[in-house]
């Protein structure tokens, strides 16, 4: 049984930061990308950031510069540091992992930026 398991989440003020991490465990087939997505209320779920096996990187426009995904392949963790938060980053965030078998989610995180 394959879990991701996120934590990192909160309030916090607009212009702070947050870390948020992302913990694989199980048996899990070959990873390829390891995403960060986010859903805010009355939105889509849409993609912030990932990070293929390779290591390249993509955002989303409205966090470039202030987002940066990272990833630890011994561990199959992916962390999302979150700077220069803004009231609009506020959602659910959902770690996502694509495999060679099956794709998996995390159960989602709150983020909420907010004065």
């Amino acid at each position: 049984q394959v879990q991701l398991v996120e934590s990192g989440g909160g309030l916090v003020q607009p212009g702070g930061s947050l870390r948020l991490s992302c913990a694989a465990s199980g048996s899990i087939f070959t990873i390829y990308v390891m995403n960060w997505y986010r859903q805010a209320p009355g939105k889509q779920r849409e993609l912030v950031a990932l990070i293929r096996s390779g290591g390249s990187t993509n955002y989303a426009d409205s966090v470039k510069g202030r987002f940066t995904i990272s990833r630890d392949a011994a561990k199959n963790t992916v962390n999302l540091q979150m700077n220069s938060l803004k009231p609009e980053d506020t959602a659910v965030y959902y770690c996502n992992i694509r495999t060679s078998g099956p794709d998996y989610w995390g159960q989602g995180i709150q983020v909420t930026v907010s004065s």
